[in-house]
């Protein structure tokens, strides 16, 4: 855990300007959270709403988010149902084992009905795809960046074999009741009204075991262990085998507070830091040609690695996070299945 105290460049030695363009003050210790705030306590935690609002007619999907779903079956208490780990590439359907050579998968749940003989896949993922959950839109009419950013659950009947079995993974993790997964049922609808928006990036100090964490991820995997959670809560008996999950790093030092859209970009917000920030964001745009992608690319490497600058929407805030080596990482690390008699600490309700 680090000691450095929780406010905008301060350091133990006294008070010093903070890097953030547009944020110059120094704050006392006791203040509330403002602009140029570091992040304190050690890590943010996702934040969680009263409702699901409606999508914006804006946002739209290349492909059809959830298009066989179905409502979650109430199943009789004394049925045996088993349940399946399910992992593949990104984007498998399209791009095979592409995504699978550098780890970056897509992890998911299978059940199987002993009474009925159905199979059911549950799964967590992006309403409108990964990049429009990552970056923003920059349109014209719109003094702030716009999001389109969504996650939500989704449930249908059947299981791919062949989808999870030729470049990922199938296998059984453990057998529960019918009303156990009922009742799983019942938590999977509260979690999904309010969890609603997907993170990529795990933002930590460094790649050291230990190292302090600013800003925890909410993808498909964090779905996956906290419903192996609630199993486990209920009762679940999961075996005991290996399980790997992708995670996405960006490493920094203490993240700065910037504000939220409104005071930032509103009519009485901060110019200077509005417009560094949609510069920023300019070269992550959607819809390129191969020259305006390498183009943007250049510009991307410039703000990140050589100038260490990377602005972070969570929570509806704005962040400033002042990059460090090794800069960004994708990993595949074991992650123990729940076990109901020990506390796992990265898995949060």
């Amino acid at each position: 855990m680090t000691n450095s105290p929780c406010f905008a460049g301060t350091s133990r030695f006294g008070y010093q300007k903070s890097p953030v363009p547009g944020i110059s003050r120094s704050l006392d210790p006791g203040q509330t959270r403002k602009a140029g705030d570091l992040v304190c306590p050690l890590f943010l935690a996702w934040r969680r709403f009263s409702f699901r609002p409606a999508p914006d007619p804006y946002c739209q999907a290349k492909y059809t988010f959830c298009p066989t779903g179905s409502p979650i079956p109430v199943l009789k208490d004394d049925d045996v149902v088993d349940v399946f780990r399910l992992q593949a590439p990104v984007w498998e359907f399209k791009y095979g084992d592409l995504l699978g050579h550098l780890k970056i998968m897509h992890d998911a749940i299978g059940f199987r009905s002993a009474l009925t003989g159905k199979n059911y896949t549950m799964e967590w993922y992006e309403l409108f795809q990964l990049g429009n959950c990552t970056f923003p839109h920059l349109r014209p009419e719109m003094n702030a960046p716009f999001w389109c950013n969504q996650g939500a659950a989704c449930f249908f009947e059947g299981i791919d074999d062949n989808h999870w079995k030729e470049n990922g993974t199938l296998v059984q993790v453990a057998t529960i009741s019918g009303n156990m997964f009922n009742k799983m049922a019942t938590w999977v609808k509260q979690d999904n009204e309010t969890g609603i928006y997907y993170e990529t990036w795990t933002v930590r100090a460094s790649p050291e075991k230990g190292a302090a964490t600013w800003f925890e991820s909410y993808d498909c995997s964090k779905f996956v262990l906290r419903t192996y959670k609630k199993l486990a809560e209920l009762g679940a008996e999961f075996k005991n085998i290996e399980t790997n999950y992708t995670r996405i790093f960006l490493y920094s030092g203490e993240p700065t507070y910037l504000g939220n859209e409104t005071s930032v970009f509103g009519p009485t917000g901060n110019k200077t830091l509005a417009l560094a920030i949609k510069r920023f964001y300019y070269p992550f745009k959607p819809h390129l040609s191969t020259k305006e992608f390498l183009l943007n690319l250049l510009q991307i490497f410039n703000a990140v690695i050589i100038h260490r600058h990377f602005y972070l929407f969570y929570n509806f805030e704005y962040w400033f996070l002042p990059m460090k080596f090794p800069f960004i990482k994708i990993t595949y690390e074991e992650i123990p299945l729940y076990n109901r008699n020990k506390t796992l600490w990265f898995i949060k309700p």
